[in-house]
């Protein structure tokens, strides 16, 4: 399955597995028009789709799904994306290849890159903003906390481009995203069970053991996939 052209998911199911509100996810995917102090402002769209065979299908594939894991962690840094978007582009051409996002450089190059980048940003609220997501260690530009901890979820392939996600919202299950297992949709790491399977035949009414031991899942794990899930539909 191709990562950057196989349609996976809706603009709904991926703002739910990154854990983001759907406006949010549909920004970033189609950009935005909009008006502010009477002067139009315009986003263009940071995250990468594909055309989707009728209108409500899956248009976002797996490489635009590992671009938003990492807008998600810059939005739980605080910072606006409309701040950062110039930096990102320029995070483009420094790296000279496209889905700088999705890339290994983002990785082990990106918060240095970006830390150059900020002095040469024409709006000093750019350059601010574009600092919050780094900071100085050992006289070296290495990512905040909260976006290093994102990006140690990750996984890269042989191309160095992301291949494995591990999904954030799970305290107790590893749940991850994976274009080669289970269509690409969320399973449980250990057995590869699709989360939404499980959850479904708990829904139907069969009981948390036999869920378990029907799919061999850990039941922490099993409950806390029913935490996130009953917290989402709320």
């Amino acid at each position: 399955m191709d990562r950057f052209t196989a349609p996976l998911y809706t603009a709904v199911e991926a703002a739910r597995y990154l854990s983001v509100p759907e406006s949010t996810l549909r920004r970033w995917a189609n950009g935005y028009d909009w008006t502010s102090r009477g002067r139009p402002v315009h986003g263009t769209p940071i995250l990468t789709t594909v055309n989707a065979q009728r209108r409500g299908s899956a248009s976002i594939p797996f490489v635009g799904l590992a671009e938003g894991f990492v807008l998600a962690a810059f939005r739980r840094s605080g910072v606006p994306l409309q701040r950062i978007r110039p930096a990102l582009a320029r995070l483009d051409e420094e790296f000279g290849l496209q889905h700088a996002l999705a890339s290994r450089k983002l990785y082990t190059d990106g918060a240095e890159v970006l830390l150059d980048v900020s002095a040469t940003l024409d709006d000093p609220a750019d350059t601010l903003a574009v600092r919050e997501l780094v900071v100085v260690r050992n006289n070296q530009g290495v990512f905040n906390e909260v976006v290093e901890s994102y990006l140690r979820r990750v996984e890269y392939g042989d191309d160095g481009y992301v291949g494995l996600v591990r999904l954030p919202a799970y305290t107790v299950a590893e749940v991850v995203v994976d274009p080669s297992r289970g269509f690409g949709q969320p399973i449980f790491a250990r057995g590869g069970v699709r989360v939404e399977d499980a959850i479904a035949l708990f829904q139907a009414g069969e009981s948390l053991d036999d869920v378990a031991t029907e799919f061999r899942i850990p039941h922490a794990e099993l409950e806390d996939a029913i935490r996130i899930a009953t917290h989402q539909v709320a």
